[in-house]
């Protein structure tokens, strides 16, 4: 089973941001837990799968959210059936085609496996600020917009390897 979920969460991961970059509210809250904790870039809390649909669903109506690209800096097995995915994140903003720098993020997505399919039990959304340090905030922008360019949603790096 270890194999299996480690397999599957990077496609899974890409499946997440894909949802949230339709703005599907639905199809995002599908790939979570009934019990899931969602903690935003804000700091807003969402705790299940019905209220995280709601809230999202109230997002995606009154804002225009940005689209994510991400390059994934760790994948570590925490348990036969539960995976942590940490990820660098940016966002394109609607009508753009570059980065804002001032919501690169870091994301944090706990996958556990239920009936053999991966589902998120949490995600947690924090700002790259990087205080005192523009120096790593320029660099991952540099990063973010290298996996733009190539125009991917999800640059895998070394754990690629890991899907077949």
């Amino acid at each position: 089973m270890a194999v299996e979920l480690s397999r599957q969460i990077i496609p899974f991961y890409q499946r997440m941001l894909e949802a949230w970059n339709r703005r599907d509210a639905d199809g995002f809250a599908a790939l979570l837990t009934d019990t899931c904790t969602v903690v935003g870039f804000d700091g807003s809390q969402m705790n299940g799968r019905t209220q995280t649909a709601s809230e999202l669903r109230t997002i995606f109506a009154r804002h225009p959210t940005a689209s994510y690209v991400a390059k994934i800096r760790e994948i570590r097995q925490l348990d036969t059936h539960v995976v942590l995915l940490r990820a660098a994140v940016g966002m394109v903003p609607p009508g753009q085609t570059e980065l804002n720098p001032a919501v690169n993020a870091v994301q944090c997505v706990v996958a556990v496996l239920e009936a053999r399919e991966p589902r998120i039990a949490s995600l947690q959304n924090t700002p790259a600020a990087f205080h005192g340090r523009p120096q790593l905030a320029e660099q991952l922008t540099r990063e973010l917009a290298e996996v733009l360019r190539t125009g991917q949603i999800v640059d895998a790096g070394e754990y690629a390897s890991m899907v077949r």
